[in-house]
């Protein structure tokens, strides 16, 4: 593997508070995202921890990691024109979170100066919105980015998807399938809710061809 880690700190949703209601698919056991009590024992995943990546063709993942601490903070999926960043988080046994994190997001990037709109999408509701640029902040220039979540088995996934992925309808349809793909590694260890499930390398054994880190 090269040493060209992405570097870049991601604020993991942290406030407190807990909604009384789960956000899924009502067939989310069998088309995902996976719990990994769910996935498939003989599918060759990439390992990252807190999520298992199926590799298919065309599909390059990075790392991404928190500068002061070291820690890899997210995963995100460059595919068919688009980046999907995936984040695993800890949740309650039987409520979800993101209900409450979603309207979280929104009021974020309403102070950021960016616009919301908020409608419904393959895995429930979600959030499209336009972002200020960070490298032309102040000429108007605006990204387009969609924030969809599944809250799962005491855990919930949040994916930020950017690029063709957010305003292309077919392209769309790739990265949701993507998304499905992706199995989430809770673990047995107790964790408060919002925390962030760790996250790690892939083991030297694995086919890390598609990962940069």
């Amino acid at each position: 593997m090269t040493d060209n880690t992405e570097i870049e700190a991601v604020d993991a949703v942290g406030e407190d508070g807990i909604d009384e209601s789960k956000s899924a698919p009502a067939d989310r056991d069998t088309t995902g995202p996976f719990d990994e009590s769910e996935a498939n024992p003989v599918r060759p995943y990439v390992d990252l921890g807190g999520v298992k990546i199926l590799p298919r063709e065309g599909l390059h993942l990075r790392l991404e990691v928190e500068e002061d601490s070291q820690r890899v903070v997210a995963v995100s999926l460059d595919y068919a024109g688009s980046t999907l960043q995936i984040q695993p988080f800890a949740a309650p046994r039987s409520t979800g979170l993101w209900n409450e994190i979603r309207d979280q997001i929104a009021d974020q990037i309403l102070k950021q100066g960016g616009t919301i709109t908020r409608g419904g999408g393959a895995f429930g509701p979600e959030i499209i919105a336009e972002i200020p640029t960070v490298a032309t902040a102040g000429d108007g220039s605006m990204r387009v980015a969609r924030f969809i979540g599944v809250d799962g088995p005491r855990w919930f996934l949040r994916g930020v998807v950017t690029g063709d992925g957010a305003v292309n309808a077919e392209a769309a349809a790739e990265i949701e399938d993507l998304f499905r793909s992706v199995v989430v590694v809770r673990g047995s260890t107790p964790m408060p809710p919002r925390d962030l499930i760790p996250l790690h390398m892939p083991s030297v054994t694995e086919d890390t061809s598609m990962v940069d880190a």
